[in-house]
């Protein structure tokens, strides 16, 4: 049965506080409430780690989670909001600008750890270069890194053309300003790798929703030119789903490692 109730835990001194609608997750505490006019949650830990670290979510919140469970189980917070259909667009970042502020106002650490998913890597990137101090490091599975390839299907990939449409909206341009955009997450990568902001990515070699060729490899090529440090590793174990963009992932539990030991 949900209720809302206020939430709070304290810890060395430091007060995390969140007000909302509450429910179970795996065992741990969700609390739902709005930010910005958008849906946001958090999951919080049973006994917050030193500093009150938290996880940021971008898209598809539960999809590949064995290391969201195992990152709870360490203390480490995990937060969202719902930015769908925004594609990583300035009203998208503005949001998440918002989110941010509410998450350090509650407590929570100033610099959290980024999780993307597919067409979350949109927005996860595009905030993360413009705030690089206000992040520890970033972690994608297959993400868009290039708008033009998805939605837009302009190189290899399939495209989806409702998306493209409902992109188009979303950033108040139309087809041809969209194509020419030049702010995708691939492009400015200075801020971001001159703070060393360090990347993981799982991605599917088959991939022919969000062809690495068309988006990772192509951003990370361009990181590794500017300084910033990168790893990615192929999952090539187990079946490969939805023209190879889902795919098992491979020892979640060094993703997780990864993770705390950025935090």
């Amino acid at each position: 049965m949900f209720k809302t109730l206020a939430v709070w835990l304290l810890l060395a001194g430091s007060v995390i506080g969140f007000e909302g609608t509450a429910s179970d997750w795996g065992g741990f505490k969700k609390v739902a409430f709005e930010v910005d006019g958008r849906h946001a949650f958090v999951v919080l830990p049973k006994k917050p780690a030193k500093g009150n670290p938290w996880v940021w979510r971008a898209r598809f919140f539960g999809w590949h989670s064995a290391m969201d469970r195992e990152l709870l189980a360490k203390g480490v917070a995990i937060g969202y909001i719902d930015v769908a259909n925004l594609y990583g667009s300035p009203k998208a970042v503005a949001h998440w600008d918002a989110f941010h502020a509410f998450m350090v106002s509650n407590g929570m650490s100033p610099r959290p750890a980024i999780e993307a998913v597919s067409r979350g890597g949109l927005i996860a990137f595009n905030w993360a270069k413009r705030n690089p101090k206000k992040v520890a490091c970033i972690y994608v599975e297959a993400p868009v890194c290039d708008i033009k390839s998805w939605p837009g299907g302009f190189g290899t990939g399939l495209g989806s053309s409702n998306d493209w449409k409902m992109a188009q909206a979303a950033y108040g341009l139309d087809g041809e300003g969209l194509a020419a955009w030049n702010d995708n997450p691939l492009d400015h990568l200075e801020e971001l790798a001159a703070a060393k902001v360090p990347i993981r990515a799982s991605i599917g070699l088959r991939d022919r929703v969000v062809p690495p060729d068309e988006n990772f490899f192509r951003l990370m090529n361009r990181y590794v030119h500017l300084g910033g440090p990168v790893c990615v590793f192929p999952m090539t174990e187990g079946r490969q789903e939805l023209n190879g963009h889902h795919f098992p992932i491979e020892h979640p539990e060094r993703i997780a490692a990864f993770i705390l030991s950025n935090l």
